[in-house]
């Protein structure tokens, strides 16, 4: 038997804590998001460059969905940063269903009068009228007041909410979804009337 001399344990140190990945402080990555938000918000509209708006729009195209998720998905929805992924959510679904979409907009717009005028859908309401309209609202985050935006995007939910309800396919959890969505932008857009968005 050989003798083995005794040591101590190790205990973990300050450098042992941070070699482990544990990932980003939440946060300051929530703060990193609200500051992200509120440049492209109040900054973008601050901005004469029609460039911006248009960058605006396809920024969930250049950096994906994904990447956006990641930094504003987690945000309260009464919250710009919240604010921006429901939108940019929004712009998604429609471009990866915009028949889909159409369809359930179609059966929404008759019980739903007054968000379908607010909405501002080309008549009829085909898969690239949709397209255009959610994409002029993306650029009203640059070029037009943001309640404004926020309100829009409310009301066109809130006839597909409508629409779905109508229909016989969706289940009652995916109308209370986009109800939900419809319902969050709209308090959002009141709250920026107040100048309490932040």
């Amino acid at each position: 038997m050989t003798d083995r001399q005794y040591h101590r344990p190790m205990t973990p140190g300050s450098l042992f804590f941070a070699a482990l990945g544990g990932g980003a402080d939440p946060a300051l990555v929530s703060e990193a998001a609200d500051r992200a938000a509120a440049l492209l918000v109040r900054g973008a509209r601050d901005s004469d460059d029609a460039a911006v708006a248009e960058r605006l729009v396809h920024l969930a195209d250049t950096e994906g969905i994904e990447t956006i998720a990641e930094v504003w998905s987690g945000s309260p929805a009464d919250s710009l940063a919240g604010c921006l992924w429901r939108l940019f959510l929004l712009r998604s679904w429609v471009y990866a269903d915009p028949v889909g979409v159409a369809h359930e907009f179609e059966a929404g717009r008759r019980s739903a009068q007054v968000a379908r005028v607010v909405a501002g859908v080309a008549d009829p309401p085909g898969p690239e009228q949709l397209k255009t309209m959610i994409d002029e609202v993306l650029r009203g985050i640059a070029g037009s007041d943001f309640a404004d935006v926020l309100l829009r995007a409310a009301a066109f939910a809130r006839v597909v909410a409508a629409g779905r309800a109508s229909l016989a396919g969706p289940t009652e959890a995916e109308v209370q979804r986009i109800l939900v969505l419809s319902e969050q932008l709209e308090a959002a857009g009141h709250l920026e009337l107040e100048h309490r968005l932040t």
